[in-house]
């Protein structure tokens, strides 16, 4: 019975833990997360970029997540191999770090936290103030899991299991790395993992050299998280974590051989206490940067022998990329649907591939580059024209009305799209091209604010891809709130703008229309972009039309209309 009530505890003190990280990774992603892209591909040398890394790990409480974003920046071509490598190197020092912060004895900031954290976000409407209030609560909740992981070896830390599988792991560390290596890899997260082997170790569950076995299999396990995260991304994503799990594996085995030597040869002492646990993993991944660092750059040519580039598909005729539509080919109706989606899909790149270098056209783009955007309008265009004449052709009677229904509203979010086409073409590319004439530059404020928005709106381009592929509520949510926080970034930045004029800034004032013009366009850009979130919140009841519709039919008897649905 007290096995059961261990294993019972255990497993939801380690759920609780597993969800805490999560709930801070999330706070952080949804406040930040659009200027991570400017973080981490400005030009920096590799120990600059594993600063970046271990910050970035620091921020996110995960360094799978660091390595997931350096993986697909680079598979973008934002990002050199070596510095990706360098960044991820960085964001395992800064998760060890996070362990070393997280292990001190806290549980005095609890109530704090829960009540400043709570307050934000129950009572708050502000977008980052209600993500600083998830923050503080999924740290405080780290803390309680950790205190209910400590509570839930007190029934069995004095009874005859324990001490059997602790002394087993600490005569056999071999098996104790590959339990630790599973451990990590199964709860998706290091810092976690890793929190839990040193709690063991801090009330004396585990001795020290099986903690340490423990320890360095979790750094090796998680290397294979992004690893196994990273499977369906190109080639050229897929070597940045390959080469952190060769060198994290090749490093944490030679210390597991070598630590342990040492441990039964005396050569350490008698090492004691989860703080000395931390303290040997802060040790590892230290050690591994610096010894890692130098070797970034040679192994990208390894890597990309490992993993070459795939071949270059057959020429196409220039502007025509292949549509995933076959007019007058529909086949099962799902087929239908999901040929739209894939359609609608290549459309939403070609939009985004318009959209991602207008700052670079603002900051001094040639009247080349201008007209070669321009250009990609036709595309859209022709995107747009195949898909209306797709759905025009769908047999009705082969397809069910909710069948119908989504194909229209499929090809209604290809109209936003092609608008959206539109802005960046026909206003966006024409004050760009009135700045490169007047030769305009925007004052450092003004600037700062165009690009936060820009990078708002590119990372909201490809939330909308996802809730596009999926349908998934909580994405389309998100993707609507992120667009009224795009009005509110254009708001806050037009009255600063007009404070600026007031404070007689030359810089503002030569530039106000096209700043005041941009900051339009760019709204409205993204509103047209956000537009594939709708539907989704219909179905679900979660837009205000629906639910005034939901409380009407009580109405009827009085005479009112029954609404159209």
């Amino acid at each position: 019975m007290a096995i059961l009530t261990f294993l019972i505890s255990l497993a939801g003190a380690t759920m609780l833990l597993l969800y805490a990280v999560r709930m801070v990774r999330t706070g952080i992603e949804r406040s930040y997360g659009a200027s991570f892209q400017r973080l981490l591909t400005g030009r920096q040398s590799h120990l600059q970029a594993g600063m970046m890394g271990l910050t970035l790990a620091i921020v996110l409480q995960s360094s799978a997540a660091v390595a997931l974003l350096a993986s697909g920046f680079a598979a973008s071509g934002y990002l050199a191999f070596p510095t990706g490598l360098a960044i991820v190197l960085g964001g395992d020092l800064g998760s060890a770090l996070i362990i070393q912060i997280l292990s001190f004895k806290l549980d005095w900031l609890v109530p704090m936290l829960l009540a400043a954290g709570g307050y934000l976000f129950v009572k708050t409407e502000a977008k980052k103030a209600r993500q600083l209030g998830r923050i503080l609560m999924g740290v405080a909740f780290i803390l309680i899991s950790l205190r209910f992981l400590r509570e839930a070896m007190d029934p069995i830390r004095d009874s005859a299991f324990l001490p059997a599988v602790a002394g087993y792991l600490a005569r056999d560390y071999i098996t104790a790395f590959l339990v630790g290596g599973a451990l990590a890899f199964v709860m998706h997260s290091s810092v976690a993992a890793i929190l839990m082997c040193v709690t063991l170790v801090q009330i004396g569950a585990l001795p020290f050299a099986a903690g340490l076995s423990l320890v360095l299999g979790a750094n090796f396990g998680s290397a294979f998280i992004p690893v196994w995260l990273s499977r369906g991304m190109d080639l050229q994503a897929r070597r940045i974590p390959y080469a952190n799990l060769a060198l994290r594996g090749t490093w944490a085995v030679i210390c597991l051989f070598g630590a342990n030597l040492a441990l039964r040869q005396g050569w350490l002492g008698d090492p004691q206490g989860g703080q000395m646990l931390v303290s040997a993993h802060l040790a590892f991944n230290a050690a591994l940067l610096l010894l890692a660092l130098p070797l970034c750059t040679p192994l990208g040519g390894v890597f990309a022998r490992l993993f070459p580039d795939p071949a270059a598909p057959p020429a196409q005729p220039p502007g025509r990329p292949v549509s995933a539509l076959k007019q007058g080919s529909y086949g099962a109706p799902a087929q239908a649907v999901a040929n739209l989606t894939r359609e609608l899909l290549r459309m939403a790149d070609q939009v985004g591939a318009m959209f991602r270098p207008v700052l670079e056209l603002y900051e001094g783009g040639s009247k080349e580059q201008i007209r070669a955007v321009q250009q990609m309008d036709t595309e859209v265009n022709a995107c747009l024209a195949g898909i209306r004449q797709y759905v025009a052709a769908i047999p009705a009677e082969a397809f069910s009305k909710d069948q119908l229904k989504t194909a229209r509203s499929l090809m209604e979010y290809a109209i936003r799209l092609e608008t959206a086409g539109d802005v960046v073409a026909r206003r966006l590319t024409v004050l760009a091209e009135e700045m490169r004439k007047k030769e305009l530059r925007f004052s450092r404020d003004g600037w700062l604010e165009i690009t936060r928005m820009h990078e708002a709106i590119l990372a909201n381009l490809q939330l909308a891809s996802n809730v596009l592929i999926s349908d998934d509520l909580e994405s389309a949510r998100l993707l609507s709130l992120e667009k009224t926080e795009l009005k509110r970034m254009e708001r806050d930045s037009r009255k600063r703008h007009l404070r600026r004029l007031q404070s007689g800034g030359r810089e503002s004032f030569d530039t106000s229309d096209i700043h005041l013009e941009t900051l339009r366009a760019l709204r409205e850009f993204n509103s047209h972009i956000a537009a594939v979130a709708y539907p989704v919140l219909y179905r679900n009841g979660q837009l205000l039309e629906t639910r005034l519709i939901e409380d009407l039919p009580d109405q009827n008897d009085e005479g009112l209309e029954e609404p159209a649905r």
